[in-house]
C-alpha cells in the first residue's frame, strides 16, 4: 500500500488533507468500474511501476503521443504479446476540456487503464505535487510513491518497453514469475467485481422472482 498512500495520503491511503473528499479511480472498461476501497486500491498497484499519464485527446502532441503509449502498454500487458503481464499500471490524468471528450478519448485506450472521475479536483493536485506544466507527460512512479522519472515521453518513444526494464530494477519489483498474465487479470478482476458472485446473484434473483410468481398463481388451499 505504500504507492497508494503515497498518492492518497491521510488516515486512509484514499483521503487527501486538506480537500476533506473520498478518492477514487475507475476503470476504463465499459461500466467504469469503482476502485474506491483499500484492498482493491492495493491489489492493483501493490509491487508494480506507475505511470500518471497527463494527456488531452485534444492537444496535437497527445494526439501523436497517445497511440505510442498505448502500444507500449499493450506490448507489456498482453498475453498476446507476453506470457506474463509485467508489473506495470497506467493512471489516465485526464486534461480535456470536458467529460465528452475525456470519455471519447478513453475508449480508443486500453481497458485496463485506470482513470479519476472527470470532476475530480485531485487531478490538479497531482499536477502541482509532480510539477507538469505541458502535455503529453508521464510521470513514472516506484511502489513506494517515489518518481524514477518526472516525463517519459521521450524516453518511451525512443526505447519503447526495453525502458520499463530500467524502471524495473530501478523500482526493485519483486519478481513475480510464477503468475502468468491472466493471474494477473484474475485478481484486477476480483477486486472490482467477482463474476462467479454477479452470476451466482442473478441467478438467486430468478430463482425468487419465480418462486413468488409461483406462490401468486398456485396459493395454498386450506382444506
Amino acid at each position: 500500500m505504500e504507492l497508494a498512500q503515497a498518492l492518497w495520503p491521510g488516515s486512509t491511503p484514499l483521503m487527501v488533507p486538506g480537500l476533506g473528499e473520498r478518492r477514487m479511480l475507475l476503470t476504463n472498461n465499459k461500466d467504469c468500474d469503482e476502485v474506491d476501497t483499500e484492498r482493491e486500491l492495493s491489489q492493483r498497484l501493490e509491487n508494480k511501476v506507475l505511470l500518471l499519464y497527463f494527456g488531452s485527446g485534444e492537444c496535437m502532441q497527445c494526439r501523436k503521443f497517445s497511440p505510442v503509449l498505448k502500444d507500449f502498454f499493450v506490448r507489456l500487458t498482453d498475453e498476446f504479446y507476453v506470457d506474463r503481464a509485467s508489473q506495470l499500471a497506467v493512471v489516465y490524468v485526464s486534461q480535456d476540456e470536458t467529460e465528452e471528450k475525456q470519455e471519447k478519448f478513453l475508449k480508443t485506450m486500453p481497458k485496463r487503464w485506470l482513470f479519476l472521475p472527470f470532476q475530480d479536483k485531485f487531478k490538479r493536485e497531482l499536477e502541482l505535487r509532480f510539477a507538469v506544466s505541458h502535455t503529453p507527460a508521464v510521470v513514472v512512479l516506484k511502489p513506494n510513491g517515489e518518481v524514477i522519472s518526472g516525463n517519459a515521453v521521450e524516453e518511451i518513444r525512443c526505447l519503447g518497453t526495453a525502458c520499463f526494464g530500467n524502471w524495473k530494477e530501478a523500482a526493485e519489483l519483486i519478481d513475480r514469475s510464477f503468475l502468468l498474465a491472466e493471474d494477473f487479470d484474475n485478481l484486477a478482476k476480483r477486486s472490482i467485481m467477482d463474476p462467479i458472485r454477479c452470476l451466482k446473484y442473478k441467478l438467486d434473483k430468478k430463482k425468487r422472482k419465480k418462486e413468488a410468481k409461483e406462490e401468486v398463481l398456485s396459493p395454498d388451499i386450506e382444506l
